[in-house]
């Protein structure tokens, strides 16, 4: 339910709603507009009996239903833009946000050779995995707080903020210390106690789409990352699983304006996992830029044929320096920035 207050409702009057709402055990999550405040009720709706006794409180303008499963992050709740700070950059305002790093942290040299090589191209952030989910328990897992330390001092060096992967709730309070943005991976979007401590930990998340989930599926991982107040979130979209085999995933390249339309959060493509091949990355990018994203995440390796996961959809650092030109010419055709 979403509780419309009257232009000019006072503070006092506010308050009241949020009071009597949470006086019989629901929560009241506020949202001030330029011209309305919005407060969306989260919980079983029944104990409110007929819900129309919202409606006559003092300021109350009106009350509707939310038509979607998901609250909390669909635009009727909030029908403003969420605006995600990222390195003097807002994620989801006019301009584009880079991410770019390597898949996963293999050394201290190779991940700060790295992280200077992204920022003299133009990106906005620096990726690098410490810890790595992989298909097979042989494959390398990643060098752990190791790893972290060594993104720590890449972005001391290069001034870049650090996105890396959180696997499990434990892990949390640790990849804190060291991240700007905790990323849930495509394995873990329904990974719910992970989904609840990354909301409770009030740091800013990336929340990828998992390969076989639908986007009202990915809507409902985020509903419990802002069930906890936690407004700092992107939704990635990464390709889903198909019949096709020319590439790693299909890149579901709707799910942009979908997730768009249907949701007030940031929205971030990865080309690299959504192709699987660099020589496809630079094309599905562009294309994610022309189709609204709010920014990209990539993967970029000094050398692609010798890394340690994920070469083959790894860009040389010449090719991504190349390809910020192109997006940046892109974006400024869709009235964007880079």
């Amino acid at each position: 339910m979403i509780v419309i207050m009257q232009a000019g409702a006072t503070a006092k009057q506010i308050s009241a709603v949020i009071a009597r709402i949470e006086e019989i055990g629901l929560k009241a999550h506020l949202s001030e507009g330029q011209e309305r405040t919005i407060i969306g009720v989260v919980g079983d709706e029944r104990k409110f009996g007929d819900r129309d006794t919202l409606a006559l409180l003092d300021g109350v303008e009106r009350t509707m239903r939310v038509s979607h499963p998901y609250k909390l992050a669909s635009r009727e709740f909030h029908p403003a833009d969420t605006l995600v700070p990222l390195n003097g950059s807002q994620v989801g305002a006019k301009k584009v946000v880079v991410i770019a790093g390597p898949c996963s942290v293999e050394s201290r040299e190779q991940i700060i050779e790295t992280a200077c090589a992204v920022k003299e191209a133009g990106a906005t952030a620096l990726r690098g995995g410490a810890y790595k989910p992989r298909s097979s328990p042989y494959s390398f897992q990643g060098l752990g707080e190791e790893g972290l330390e060594y993104l720590a001092e890449a972005r001391q060096v290069t001034g870049l903020p650090i996105v890396t992967e959180v696997m499990e709730p434990g892990l949390v309070p640790l990849v804190c210390k060291y991240a700007d943005v905790l990323q849930i991976g495509a394995r873990n979007m329904q990974n719910f106690p992970l989904l609840n401590a990354a909301g409770e930990s009030q740091h800013t998340v990336l929340l990828k789409r998992g390969p076989a989930n639908t986007m009202e599926e990915l809507l409902m991982a985020a509903e419990y990352i802002l069930s906890h107040g936690n407004n700092r979130l992107m939704l990635c979209e990464r390709g889903i699983r198909t019949f096709e085999t020319y590439t790693r995933n299909t890149f579901d390249l709707n799910a942009i304006p979908v997730l768009k339309a249907r949701s007030h959060l940031p929205v971030i493509a990865d080309p690299s996992h959504a192709t699987g091949k660099w020589e496809y990355v630079g094309a599905a990018a562009k294309a994610a830029i022309a189709a609204g994203a709010d920014g990209v995440i990539m993967e970029v390796h000094m050398n692609p044929e010798k890394a340690m996961s994920d070469g083959a959809q790894s860009l040389r650092p010449e090719k991504f320096a190349q390809l910020v030109k192109e997006m940046r010419r892109v974006a400024e055709a869709v009235d964007r920035e880079m």
